[in-house]
């Protein structure tokens, strides 16, 4: 099958534009390989010190230096309950690596936060920039250079695009992803939105919205909803950095361990000394980048990756941008029906015919590039597959993903989409650029034009929510939730609010630079509007009473305020000094000050360069600045 025309044309603009710093990038990455184990470029009492708690055979193997070496890099916690699992990975790990010759160390572990657990508390506020210090703390592990390769145990929001651009720094290293697996069905995500929407409207009491917040998260695995975290899970597949299948494969299950062996026993076998070579900074490249996003978009993913994808792609030197997002999504269509997107949960849906399924429907439909490397080598085609328990329940065997969907209202054929476009769009005008997601939002309430009703927090729109003074149609304009301003939070505490006031028949919609992340739902929403306020964004310009116009079929994002009078406004003011003390936040000024705009990732680190660069500014009191090899520098020589 022919690749389709904007596929092509959005990957060779990627391309041109990402030349100088994806070929910095490829430069370091070959300047940080050697030859034979990376631990023999240690002197005798480092070496000493990096296998001097190990057992004897495992210590002969690493003092010999001839043999690869696996770090494992694990985001274990047990109060999370898609990390506890992965409290006994290392031993299922250690043991598979022994009978391939090699051997796994425990590198280090990462820190893994919960925006179920955080969601609307000041700890949210730390949510976005953990991923970037997930990625420090990776390279923390990594920095004792005794590794040949690596397997990175990790699932949800941030954690594994923290784990990815760690992983990325360390380019020349090849690295298999494991994750841990989705819990077993509870109660339906359909019946537990009905008991957050009666809790809203004071129909339900607490202890019936803890009880049916309770059975729907019951048990260890991740949430079995379509959001970040198993849209993570999505974009590790099609970009071939997991085993096929390994995404939705439940924990404390036979089949979840031998995948976890099988996948420690090709992170033995892909090092620098097996006959395979395949580093991470080869694996991800300009395509699989493009088809991270074309994945993301067919499946309804999460809006989240619009921030994290930017951020994956600049650590391995390459640049996009929204307009990627959005041509693609027209062209994309929606293959999965997933809750927010539709009743079923990712159970259900690997059951229907799960990741294989829709990878091979994008392929035959010429919309992913199959001539790019995977942990399995040349050619995305090899992930279409689905892993079944071997013979006597013995190791993993891969079968053909089934050719006919097992359920309809789930996942379809390319040929018979639920829509011929991915549903996520870009909007923009006089408030800036902002993304949308429409895929569950129904055709009637996705362009809206109404009075602006301006809020400084989400706690400050639930007050006047629950006073009884939203009962009209309106706009609600959320603003300071950029990620200079507080570290970019979810505002999910809108959301039964806003679909409730829907449901009434009341025009509303939310604007925001904030984040709505995989819950995003029925309620249209335009979120990561750039720049911020911070950044000189004109959202602080916005007043009650102001017309906004947004509509997602033709990409406008407007008020509609006389030009004169617009332009003679003053920035909008807020006291954010509660956003920055408390709950650890203090330590994250640093974040807040260097941090890059949305659509550039939301980053603190900038892109791969060959030049003389002494010293690179994101903003911070810096705005409107660009310094030479800085990523602003670059960006507005982009193609």
């Amino acid at each position: 099958m022919a690749l389709h025309p904007v596929l092509e044309k959005v990957t060779a603009r990627i391309i041109a534009r990402s030349r100088p710093s994806r070929g910095a990038y490829l430069a370091h990455l070959e300047a940080a390989r050697v030859k034979g184990p990376q631990r023999g470029t240690l002197s005798c009492t480092n070496l000493a010190h990096g296998f001097a708690a190990f057992p004897a055979n495992d210590k002969l193997l690493l003092k010999e230096v001839k043999k690869p070496s696996v770090a494992i890099v694990s985001a274990y916690n047990d109060m999370l309950s898609a990390h506890q699992p992965f409290e006994y990975f290392p031993k299922v790990i250690k043991e598979a690596v022994r009978e391939v010759g090699a051997v796994a160390q425990f590198a280090g572990g990462v820190p893994a936060m919960c925006d179920g657990v955080t969601q609307g508390q000041p700890g949210m506020e730390l949510s976005l920039f953990s991923r970037d210090t997930i990625a420090m703390s990776t390279a923390v592990a990594l920095s004792h250079n005794m590794f040949d390769s690596v397997l990175y145990l990790g699932v949800c929001d941030k954690i594994v695009p923290g784990l990815l651009i760690g992983a990325l720094h360390f380019g020349h290293l090849p690295a298999v992803f494991v994750p841990a697996g989705p819990m077993t069905s509870g109660l339906s995500n359909k019946e537990k939105a009905a008991i957050r929407q009666r809790y809203a409207q004071g129909k339900a009491t607490r202890e019936e919205l803890l009880e049916g917040e309770a059975q729907s998260y019951h048990g260890a695995g991740t949430c079995t909803f379509y959001g970040t975290a198993n849209s993570n899970q999505m974009l590790m597949e099609v970009m071939g950095l997991h085993l096929p299948g390994a995404a939705f494969i439940t924990p404390g299950t036979a089949l979840r361990d031998e995948l976890t062996a099988a996948a420690a026993r090709r992170a033995a076998l892909i090092t620098e000394q097996g006959n395979e070579y395949i580093p991470v900074g080869h694996v991800v490249d300009e395509k699989s980048i493009v088809n991270a996003i074309v994945a993301l978009l067919a499946t309804g993913g999460s809006t989240n990756h619009t921030l994290h994808l930017p951020a994956i792609a600049k650590a391995a030197g390459i640049v996009i941008d929204w307009d990627d997002f959005n041509d693609l999504s027209a062209v994309v269509p929606l293959l999965a029906r997933i809750y927010p997107n539709g009743d079923a949960d990712v159970n259900h849906f690997h059951a229907a015919g799960g990741t294989g399924f829709v990878i091979r429907e994008l392929l035959d439909a010429g919309l992913l590039h199959d001539d790019v490397k995977t942990v399995l080598g040349e050619g995305l085609r090899n992930h279409c597959k689905e892993p079944f328990l071997g013979e006597g329940d013995k190791g993993v065997v891969f079968k053909d993903s089934p050719a006919v969907s097992g359920d309809t209202n789930v996942v379809r054929t390319a040929a018979e989409p639920f829509s011929k476009d991915g549903g996520m769009v870009l909007v923009d005008g006089n408030l800036g650029r902002a993304i949308m997601k429409v895929s569950a939002v129904k055709p009637e309430h996705r362009a809206v034009e109404a009075p602006a009703l301006v809020f400084n927090s989400q706690e400050d729109f639930m007050a006047a929510y629950k006073a009884g003074q939203l009962d009209r149609d309106f706009v609600a304009v959320i603003r300071f939730q950029g990620p200079r301003a507080n570290g970019m939070p979810e505002l999910h505490a809108l959301t039964p609010a806003l679909a409730n006031l829907q449901d009434a028949g009341r025009k509303v919609a939310l604007v925001t630079d904030g984040r709505m992340s995989g819950a995003s739902g029925k309620v249209p929403a335009a979120i990561h509007v750039s720049p911020e306020i911070l950044a000189g964004g004109p959202l602080g310009l916005v007043r009650d009473g102001d017309i906004i116009h947004l509509d997602a079929a033709t990409g406008v994002l407007e008020a509609k305020v006389e030009s004169k009078v617009w332009h003679a406004r003053a920035q909008a003011q807020a006291d954010l000094t509660p956003s920055h003390v408390g709950m650890g936040r203090e330590l994250f000024g640093m974040f807040r000050h260097s941090v890059s705009a949305a659509e550039q990732g939301a980053t603190t680190f900038g892109l791969p360069s060959a030049r003389d660069t002494t010293v690179e500014l994101h903003g911070g009191d810096n705005v409107g600045n660009t310094v030479p090899g800085s990523d602003e520098d670059f960006l507005a020589k982009k193609a």
